[in-house]
């Protein structure tokens, strides 16, 4: 159980993004019927990213357990907590980077190319650049970034530049987030932020502050000029993907309330156990898996009804 528990479970669902790819790029459904080969490709790939996630962090752990002994809640991690060896760990991070480079080198060239970027981030965070001011969350957003570029070229369709600048704008703002909620629990409990993370000497609430409201209004600008863009409303047939914009805007202010108020300890928390949060971003998957795929439909079917009505 310790050993599953190293491996993170909870943080699978970043891997998540890996869908956007099949979804925005009309490859889910052909023809009004799911595309139940390619999901099982994705779905597999997906398995394959979350390996390798949990492979990082664990690697993560096994570096920071003596400073993750400082914060109130990483202290109860298996390695923190002396409940699994350095050697069981090593041993299983291992085991899943072969499993994980395996299986995407048999599943996908490209795919497999994207993991072994992905992988060289991450370990470039973990020994160097975490403990650099904003860079360490700009590798965070990166990391997101890869994992949505990972699901484009499984399914081979282009990497959209919207998908790149949405992502990597989303994911600034919960790194940030997440940086203050790690800075608001350390200072109210032992007041040794900097010690469990440099970085943290760096960053003051204020500016944490100021760095979130920056990012959560450009990836909300991001996600406008994605909606209205005219290639989007080619490829959707409609420019109704703008009307769920009040769902984006309130969850990411439902996700900035949360980190303020101190409710939670960082985005898979917000994502797993708010409530609001989550019927939000499931009302949203709807609308937009009903605008991409019956987008040109809809509009016909409102204005029939309109012209009706008039």
């Amino acid at each position: 159980m310790d050993l599953l528990r190293l491996m993170r479970p909870a943080q699978w669902t970043k891997n998540l993004f890996l869908l956007a790819g099949i979804v925005f790029g009309h490859k889910l459904l052909i023809d009004g019927r799911v595309n139940w080969p390619l999901l099982g490709v994705v779905a597999l790939g997906l398995l394959l990213f979350c390996l390798l996630s949990s492979a990082v962090y664990i690697l993560n752990d096994i570096r920071d357990r003596a400073e993750d002994r400082l914060h109130p809640n990483k202290r109860h991690r298996p390695l923190a907590a002396g409940r699994v060896s350095v050697e069981a760990a090593a041993g299983l991070t291992a085991a899943l980077l072969v499993i994980g480079l395996g299986g995407s080198f048999l599943l996908d060239r490209a795919f497999f190319l994207v993991a072994l970027v992905y992988l060289a981030v991450q370990a470039a965070y973990t020994f160097a650049l975490k403990h650099v001011v904003v860079l360490d969350v700009i590798m965070i957003g990166m990391g997101f970034v890869l994992r949505a570029v990972a699901g484009a070229v499984l399914v081979h369709v282009e990497i959209s530049h919207w998908l790149v600048l949405c992502t990597f704008t989303l994911c600034l703002f919960m790194g940030f987030s997440k940086r203050r909620c790690e800075l608001d629990v350390m200072v109210a409990t032992n007041g040794q932020a900097a010690r469990h993370r440099r970085t943290l000497a760096e960053y003051t609430p204020d500016l944490l502050n100021h760095m979130t409201t920056l990012t959560a209004g450009v990836a909300i600008v991001s996600f406008m000029l994605y909606a209205t863009d005219q290639r989007t409303i080619r490829i959707f047939g409609t420019n109704y993907l703008i009307y769920t914009l009040p769902l984006v805007v309130y969850a990411v202010f439902r996700f900035a309330l949360l980190v303020e108020h101190g409710r939670v300890d960082g985005p898979t928390a917000v994502l797993l156990r708010d409530r609001p949060f989550q019927a939000a971003l499931l009302l949203w998957s709807a609308a937009v898996l009903v605008i991409v795929y019956w987008g040109r439909e809809l509009q016909a079917w409102i204005v029939r009804l309109a012209d009706r009505g008039g």
